[in-house]
């Protein structure tokens, strides 16, 4: 069975990354894991779900009638994360929604797709929402 992998978090970027997921799987006759991930570093970080967040994902995904497993983790590096679970499930595809950032914030943040993308031993499909 072929598993997709998709960092998610709960905004723009990460619904368009989950909705392409999704599509993906129902091609390919797959699963889905979502990771919501975060580093735990700051006392509220919006990309990391709450409970009703979570709750409407998993309410969302259970339309879909594909098999889902949803996991929130922390820890140093949040494309770190997304790179350890799709090692963990064999990951065939891993999809991450893109941000806009400047140079600077390049240079001075680093960047989780970068990170996925260098890192990953599948393939990644890296999407944006609409404009």
């Amino acid at each position: 069975m072929t598993t997709i992998v998709v960092g998610w978090s709960p905004d723009e970027f990460g619904e368009a990354a989950l909705r392409r997921a999704v599509e993906e799987a129902r091609l390919r006759e797959g699963r889905v894991v979502v990771v919501n991930a975060t580093r735990g570093d700051a006392l509220v970080d919006e990309r990391y779900a709450d409970e009703n967040q979570l709750d409407r994902l998993t309410a969302g995904l259970a339309d879909s009638g594909l098999e889902v497993d949803v996991r929130r983790s922390m820890g140093a590096d949040v494309g770190d994360q997304v790179l350890a679970v799709a090692g963990e499930v064999g990951a065939d595809l891993v999809v991450i929604g893109l941000r806009r950032r400047s140079p600077v914030g390049k240079l001075l943040m680093g960047s989780v797709a970068q990170r996925i993308l260098l890192g990953a031993d599948c393939a990644v499909l890296a999407v944006k929402p609409p404009a």
